[in-house]
């Protein structure tokens, strides 16, 4: 396996930023699908893949999305072209059989609630970083929250299905306004231990 070049590491890390602002340059469907094509790739837990994607850009689904914001979230989300919910679905073992058909016991295993939830909240949170790198490194900018109402987010968008909302990113081509210059970060001897 080779190594990513230093203008790919830029890209997805050492040069991205949050965004706030937004140019009015559209997300169409086709690079919405492309974003997806990418971030499904990522490995899960037995590949369970729990991860749903409800990308909100229409403009009244754009209001009832911001009205489940909190702060100026609301004012990120009326701004940007799309922006997708990250949800898990608790009913993900339905799927097992095609995603993982080799482990039939593990069907089994993720109906316990004592491990398919736990699995399912892990595993969601991890495509949904799958899906901000997908995005960055297809050339949108990313905007991810998580200062939202997640009931009323089920309740507006999935109300009586097994999903339930993560975070929210906001996605589209960044205009520069209300960047913030990199916040600290934590040196590797204060977030790491190699035993």
């Amino acid at each position: 396996m080779t190594r990513i070049d230093d203008k790919g590491l830029d890209l997805l890390f050492r040069t991205a930023r949050s965004h706030n602002g937004w140019s009015d340059r559209d997300v169409g469907d086709e690079l919405i699908r492309e974003v997806y094509d990418l971030a499904r790739l990522g490995p899960t837990s037995a590949n369970t893949s729990p991860a749903r994607f409800i990308w909100v850009r229409g403009n009244e689904a754009r209001l009832r999305l911001a009205a489940c914001a909190m702060g100026p979230n609301a004012t990120k989300i009326l701004s940007a072209p799309v922006t997708v919910i990250v949800a898990r679905d608790l009913g993900f073992v339905r799927n097992m059989p095609i995603l993982f058909p080799h482990a039939p016991h593990m069907h089994d295993m993720m109906a316990d609630p004592r491990f398919g939830v736990p699995t399912a909240v892990r595993n969601t949170t991890l495509q949904g970083a799958y899906l901000l790198l997908a995005a960055r490194a297809l050339g949108l900018d990313c905007g991810p929250m998580s200062g939202f109402d997640p009931v009323k987010v089920k309740d507006a968008f999935f109300a009586g299905e097994d999903l339930e909302a993560d975070f929210i990113c906001s996605m589209g081509f960044g205009n520069g306004e209300g960047l913030f210059e990199r916040l600290p970060r934590l040196a590797f001897d204060e977030a790491n231990r190699i035993v």
